[in-house]
């Protein structure tokens, strides 16, 4: 049997941090778990049209911190700021808590895995073509400047009766190298055949950040 890990968990604290940054014990620890996909649901949902990469949480006592990484960071903030205000409170409302939002842009949409699984997942829902939807995601993220990528697709691809598997991939993508800096997300597209799941590898080169960081500057 195949032994597969997740390529993000797999490099935490090498070249990646965790989304979700709390501490808890016991029965509280499933409260706040809870809690926090609760959050992710309904901001993910609120959102739908900006589309946000990554949402992470980090808590405090009484205190929730929130950041969501979108390509259109407009939507969410709204005009003079009006939007973010109704998210927050509504989040308040939701945990009983003080929320604090803040909104970060994606400089580089083509080379977040997850934002190039969703628009390949639009795509498909649009009934384009999954292998043109592979291609042209695969040649605008060779273009930002990735040294790789890896795209997947299963399930009645094409409205065929038995389900399949087809990949396409472009430069090199060392899933098993851990200092490599690969970004990977993964959605489903609802087709009327079924659902269609995409897993998109994105690879831009040796990283070491975390240690960088952590790291002291001699004096």
């Amino acid at each position: 049997m195949g032994r597969k890990v997740n390529p993000v968990g797999i490099r935490l604290k090498i070249n990646r941090d965790w989304d979700t940054r709390w501490y808890a014990e016991g029965s509280r620890y499933v409260e706040l778990l809870h809690e926090d996909r609760k959050i992710r649901r309904f901001v993910k949902k609120e959102t739908a049209r900006a589309g946000v990469s990554r949402i992470e949480i980090e808590r405090q006592p009484n205190l929730v911190g929130i950041t969501i990484h979108t390509v259109r960071p407009g939507l969410i903030i709204g005009r003079k700021g009006e939007a973010v205000k109704v998210l927050r409170t509504t989040l308040e409302n939701m945990t009983g808590k003080t929320v604090r939002v803040e909104v970060q842009e994606v400089d580089k949409p083509d080379l977040d895995a997850q934002l190039v699984a969703e628009n390949i997942a639009s795509q498909l829902e649009r009934r384009i073509g999954h292998s043109r939807a592979m291609k042209r995601a695969m040649t605008q993220a060779m273009r930002q400047g990735a040294e790789g990528i890896r795209i997947e697709v299963s399930g009645r691809l094409g409205g065929a009766d038995m389900s399949r598997r087809e990949w396409m991939a472009d430069g090199r993508v060392p899933r098993n190298t851990l200092r490599a800096a690969i970004d990977y997300g993964f959605t489903e597209a609802s087709t009327t055949y079924g659902r269609i799941g995409v897993k998109v590898w994105v690879y831009t080169g040796i990283v070491l950040e975390l240690e960088r960081r952590d790291t002291k500057p001699e004096a």
